[in-house]
């Protein structure tokens, strides 16, 4: 007899772990991949040593490579020995990483190539091709000859093509971290051919970037050229417009006045400069003639008048008269007026009275004479002034299109010499120092610097590791059974009860009975979380099912029966496998009556009962084999007997058949509080035990969680003895 005891592994959850620890964490992920490299450890270690002795073969056939290296220093701006700028226009404020990145890529394109190759002459040097593993033979079969044995054009073309590419393929360019210097690398076959190339890759490079400044600033030359002749042109044409108009509209300007950006801001005409006079001088007539007015109007007394008053000859005359009437009024105190000294003296007061008037009335006379002249002048220059106001008026109505004249004339007077300024200077603007030098030429390398046999081995391990990590996860996908207790939760979305180790070659059965046992303690960790299934603890009637034969559902029945008559309570043990009754056997009890009678009529189950030899609880076995176990479970006898059970016991335990290819099962669920359904590590696939929760779940079963069993074992164990539908049970017995 094949006992289902749990074949486990040296991997198991640890006695007394707790339900929540199971189902919350799992094993820990280091530790599961750990599991994983010990069960494929001989494919990792097969691929890793085959890559490695391939790698070995393949470094010491391959053909030694020589490395030549160069240095060379990029500046970020170039030195010029003039201050003109150059064509292009100098952002400081750019980030230099743009500046060095487009050197690193121009030291690398194909155009810097194609100088090298053409310089050297590579596609016609046969030892260049045979330093890169080409060889004569391969040449003349690729690209074939002409007459005589001479190449054909496009023979020629592919070689120079082939050239280029082998080229660029060795070529490594390589910037100094923290500095504006750069490592131009070249490996080849050949020490000499690696540092002539090196060096001949630095010169052409430097060659090229001094090509493509003069190419660009030829090219701004013609076009400057071509467009100084155009604004030359209009320049001369606008000026012709200018003076043109400005003679046919008898402009005739005196001065320009420009602005600070070169343009004529205003400008000065002979006439707005005659009326600027006129204007000035007709204001000095107009001051003049209100001051002749008010002199002459306030000419009344003519000897009170300030110019009468200030007048030499009338003061001299007042003041002659004023002695000689002084004389005159001491003469009268001594003598009559009829005295000759006075009448003398009267005579000269009457005479120097009559030249006082005289000289007071011309004085009067010029100034009114004053006054009309000023009237008359007056006159005249706003007769003056407004003849210059009409015609600087229609100057200025004429203005507005000799403005639009002179302001084009300015404006291509303006590009013009822009043009011109920046022609002068792009001639002396391309004469500079070179901001890229050599600092170290490449030497002929005296050793190989590939293949390196460390590096390589390195190398193969690495793909050997990586290789054989691919194939462990392709194997581990490949294998859908449950590996490990943290599956069970995020495969099956249930509750992990237990998981039960393998006790090698160790009878199951003895590994029960010694409650010290590895085995008990995984089953009393089970019992544990059993009892928070329920709100009632461990429940009353329970099923224990599998989805296929040899997972270890009747071992779990058996010791889930023990371990709960080992806490005092009353339990029995129904073996409801009746198309392989097994658990007889375990308990040594003869199966001569059991469920089967009951099923099939007989009231008294009571006398079907019997205590097992091991261990304190009752056992009923599963009585004889009757001929469709599906018929006898589908009557409402099953649920009667499970309620009589449960009157006269703590616990019902029904070890039930496997679910898949039978309906036993669903049947057998019906009558219990709920299932439990025994999964074998890595046994049957995911979809499959899916399969089997759905059959429960279409009948409404509870199932209150999963045991694994057998855990982490090699293959499962088919000699359960249980065929698939009506052959169940014909070849083994549990």
């Amino acid at each position: 007899m094949q006992s289902e005891a749990i074949n486990s592994n040296d991997i198991a959850m640890e006695p007394g772990a707790s339900w929540g620890e199971e189902q919350g964490g799992g094993i820990p992920i280091l530790l599961q991949y750990w599991q994983v490299v010990l069960r494929r450890k001989w494919i990792i270690i097969g691929i890793t040593v085959v890559s490695v002795v391939l790698g070995l073969v393949a470094t010491l056939l391959m053909t030694p490579q020589y490395s030549a290296k160069t240095r060379i220093e990029i500046s970020r701006a170039q030195k010029n020995i003039t201050k003109v700028e150059g064509l292009e226009a100098r952002d400081e404020a750019r980030d230099d990483m743009e500046f060095y990145q487009t050197q690193y890529a121009l030291l690398g394109a194909r155009s810097l190539a194609e100088r090298v190759s053409q310089k050297m002459r590579l596609a016609s040097n046969d030892a260049f091709f045979e330093a890169h593993g080409v060889s004569q033979d391969s040449l003349a079969g690729i690209f074939g000859t002409g007459n005589q044995g001479r190449l054909s054009t496009e023979a020629r073309q592919k070689r120079e093509r082939l050239a280029v590419d082998l080229l660029l393929t060795h070529v490594g360019i390589s910037p100094v971290r923290g500095s504006s210097l750069v490592d131009v690398t070249y490996t080849s076959g050949s020490a000499r051919m690696s540092a002539e190339i090196a060096n001949t890759w630095t010169q052409q490079f430097i060659a090229a970037s001094m090509d493509r400044r003069f190419a660009s600033t030829a090219d701004a030359r013609k076009f400057l050229e071509d467009r100084l002749a155009d604004l030359r042109m209009r320049l001369e044409q606008s000026e012709r417009d200018v003076v043109g108009y400005a003679s046919s509209k008898g402009i005739v300007s005196l001065s320009k006045v420009q602005g600070a950006d070169g343009k004529t801001q205003g400008e000065r005409t002979l006439a707005a400069a005659d009326l600027e006079a006129l204007n000035d001088a007709l204001s000095k007539a107009i001051s003049d003639r209100i001051i002749a007015e008010s002199k002459a109007r306030s000419g009344g007394a003519r000897g009170a008048t300030s110019e009468a008053l200030s007048n030499t000859a009338i003061s001299l005359l007042r003041q002659r008269r004023a002695e000689v009437a002084s004389e005159y009024a001491k003469v009268l105190v001594q003598f009559e007026p009829g005295y000759p000294l006075a009448r003398s003296l009267q005579e000269q007061v009457r005479e120097l009275d009559i030249s006082i008037a005289r000289e007071e009335a011309r004085v009067g006379n010029a100034r009114d004479a004053e006054y009309r002249e000023a009237m008359k002048r007056e006159a005249e220059l706003k007769s003056k002034v407004d003849m210059l106001k009409t015609q600087l008026d229609a100057q200025q109505r004429n203005s507005i299109q000799y403005n639009i004249y002179q302001r084009e004339a300015d404006t291509n007077r303006q590009l013009y010499d822009a043009l011109l300024q920046r022609y002068k200077e792009i001639g002396v603007a391309g004469v500079g120092a070179n901001n890229i030098a050599i600092v170290d030429v490449a030497d002929v390398p005296n050793r190989p610097s590939a293949p390196s046999l460390p590096k390589n081995i390195a190398l193969a391990l690495l793909a050997g590791l990586v290789l054989s990590g691919a194939a462990t996860f392709a194997l581990e996908q490949i294998d859908e059974g449950l590996r490990e207790p943290g599956q069970v939760s995020r495969s099956l979305g249930l509750p992990l009860l237990g998981s039960v180790p393998d006790v090698e070659d160790l009878d199951p059965l003895e590994q029960l009975v010694d409650a010290k046992s590895v085995m008990s303690e995984a089953y009393l960790s089970i019992r544990s979380n059993l009892a928070f299934s329920t709100d009632h603890g461990v429940p009353r009637s329970l099923m224990i099912t599998s989805t296929r034969p040899a997972e270890g559902k009747s071992t779990t029945s058996l010791a889930t029966a023990m371990v709960l008559a080992r806490t005092g309570k009353k339990v029995l043990l129904v073996d409801a496998d009746m198309r392989s009754p097994s658990l007889h056997a375990f308990v040594g009890l003869a199966n001569r009556a059991g469920l089967s009678n009951f099923l099939a009529g007989e009231d008294d189950w009571a006398r079907n009962v019997a205590m097992a030899d091991k261990g304190a609880f009752a056992v009923m076995p599963a009585g004889p084999v009757p001929p469709n176990a599906a018929e006898l479970l589908s009557s409402d006898r099953m649920g009667m007997l499970i309620a009589k059970l449960r009157e006269q016991y703590d616990h019902v335990v029904v070890d039930a058949p496997p679910i898949l290819g039978l309906a036993d099962a669903p049947l057998l669920s019906r009558a219990v509080e709920g299932c439990i359904l025994v999964v074998e590590a890595e046994g049957v696939a995911v979809r499959g035990v899916k399969a089997s929760l759905e059959r429960l779940r279409v009948v409404h079963a509870r199932v209150l969680g999963v045991v694994l069993t057998k855990l982490q074992a090699r293959q499962a164990a088919y000699g359960y003895g249980y065929g698939y539908g009506y052959g169940y049970g014909q070849t083994a017995q549990d």
